[in-house]
């Protein structure tokens, strides 16, 4: 467990070798890697962590101050605390949450594997304006349907992610989770950013986008239109995979993950700086996410 200026913050790490750091996306925490990690400790130094008001670190966000960046504060403490430089993963929205950090450049990173990031906004900016404003009539219903009274609303947001029955196929333990953390999810989306498709090109970092054969058309195409604009990216599709990949695919995801680290490594491309001045003026705290 770190300590920042907001409060406590996840931390765990096993194994050694070059660093891995893992940030979770909503209704999760640390713990949803742990069969990634036991799939890379064997080469790897694995970091994982928690984004605010999940698992144990502090929900540092307000309701006047929402934005990601209470989110990238917390894995820059993360980051710095390992010493750098870092292969920073992330899954939906915490793959958003890295997208943003390798945009303001405050850290130092070797490498970005971001899978199904929730970056709908670039939906919008390609023209996908169909695909866009189902995800958005989708969203909207969710959350109109929680602030009335419907306590199972997130099933809604689950069956579109995942497909239809996933809710319920979850384990009892893991409905309540979820049903529980709904209010934290719907701040996440209220806490996104709408990354400029201009201003990924800044991004030099190897790169790896990661989607799930099965996944919901606008994730999908969110994530091609991700790797096409992003300097260098390249695009990964898991088969019988949809949106919670590493739990129904770890082994696979690891390998991916392990294969994109060792490729950067080879190239000993870290004496290079990748950082962007570009991040801060992108954010768009009306954004949405989920």
């Amino acid at each position: 467990m770190l300590q920042d200026k907001h409060g406590p913050i996840d931390y765990s790490e096993q194994g050694a070798g070059p660093t891995i750091v893992l940030v979770p996306g909503s209704w999760s925490s640390e713990s949803a890697w742990r069969d990634i990690v036991a799939g890379l400790r064997n080469r790897f130094r694995t970091v994982t962590t928690s984004l605010p008001g999940y698992g144990g670190t502090r929900e540092s966000r307000t309701s006047s101050d929402s934005s990601v960046d209470r989110q990238s504060e917390t894995v820059e403490a993360v980051i710095r605390h390992t010493g750098g430089p870092v292969h920073l993963v992330g899954h939906s929205y915490g793959a958003l949450v890295c997208l943003d950090l390798a945009l303001c450049g405050l850290v130092p990173l070797m490498s970005l594997t971001l899978i199904e990031p929730v970056a709908f906004g670039l939906l919008r900016q390609a023209g996908e304006q169909t695909l866009y404003e189902q995800f958005v009539a989708m969203r909207d219903d969710y959350v109109r349907a929680y602030e009335h009274g419907d306590k199972d609303a997130a099933r809604r947001m689950v069956d579109y992610l995942a497909g239809r029955g996933s809710f319920d196929a979850l384990p009892s333990r893991g409905r309540q989770y979820i049903v529980d953390a709904t209010p934290t999810h719907i701040r996440d989306m209220r806490s996104g950013f709408d990354p400029s498709i201009g201003s990924l090109a800044n991004i030099l970092l190897p790169s790896l986008v990661i989607r799930g054969e099965h996944s919901a058309e606008p994730l999908a195409k969110s994530a091609d239109i991700l790797s096409r604009a992003m300097a260098n990216a390249s695009l990964r599709t898991i088969a019988g995979a949809s949106h919670f990949i590493p739990t129904t695919h770890a082994a696979e995801l690891a390998r991916l993950i392990g294969d994109h680290v060792l490729m950067t490594e080879s190239l000993a491309w870290s004496s290079l700086s990748f950082a962007s001045p570009f991040g801060p003026g992108f954010r768009n705290p009306a954004g949405s996410v989920s």
